[in-house]
């Protein structure tokens, strides 16, 4: 009951603070399909406020998830709830768990995707939007599923959309084309979850050394006026 309450103020929150976006919407996405097997695991909680989460939302949102806190006085690991400052990890506590649960692969990291995966973005929404039941006569590899995206046709990964999976807080259809649009448009912005806060900076320095430009310019200007006036 806790983490469906959660859920549903952190979504309002999305779909009041700036108005939907494809990358709020990818995140709606992201929570609950993506983060069961996958992490982001150089993006913090607290970076989501970039995308329209306020700091109460974080908190709640961090509070749903533990992470390892060191040993116990037994030597057997120990966890704590998450906190803003802490990066969007795995959903399992080792490698080898995370191995377990997904027939010996593992689950890539979410951060980097969208630059390390060759062809980008699209790519990732290619293969996302290309599953299919297999052809008549087709046989696969055991644990492996048809997808006329990948070259052998076929990919170890399950099909992770499915119509009408999730309800978007704006109302948008989740049809599978659309959730995979807006899951790319989501690992766009994990890949650089400052960019927006740098434009802003860099706005800012530019407008500051405009400025005082201007001003040296005046400055310079009146300086040699009073000296050609002292030297007629």
């Amino acid at each position: 009951m806790k983490r469906v309450f959660t859920f549903s103020v952190v979504a309002l929150s999305l779909a009041t603070a700036h108005g939907s976006t494809p990358a709020q919407r990818g995140l709606e996405v992201f929570r609950q399909v993506c983060s069961s097997c996958h992490s982001l695991n150089h993006v913090t909680y607290a970076d989501l406020g970039d995308l329209g989460l306020s700091v109460p939302d974080i908190k709640a949102y961090a509070g749903q998830h533990e992470v390892a806190d060191g040993l116990d006085d037994d030597g057997d690991p120990k966890t704590r709830p998450a906190h803003p400052s802490d990066v969007i990890g795995s959903p399992y506590l080792t490698t080898g768990m995370a191995r377990m649960a997904n027939h010996g692969g593992l689950p890539p990291d979410f951060s980097r995707l969208a630059v390390t995966q060759k062809g980008g973005v699209e790519r990732i929404i290619h293969i996302l939007d290309s599953y299919a039941p297999p052809p008549t006569g087709t046989t696969l590899p055991p644990g492996s599923y048809y997808n006329t995206a990948m070259p052998h046709l076929h990919i170890a990964m399950p099909p992770p959309l499915h119509e009408g999976q999730i309800k978007y807080s704006d109302g948008t259809k989740a049809t599978v084309p659309q959730m995979a649009q807006d899951v790319g448009a989501f690992l766009s912005w994990t890949a650089h979850p400052h960019l927006q806060t740098r434009h802003r900076t860099g706005w800012i320095v530019l407008t500051y050394l405009a400025i005082l430009s201007g001003l040296l310019f005046v400055l310079k200007r009146r300086v040699w006026a009073r000296r050609n006036s002292d030297n007629p």
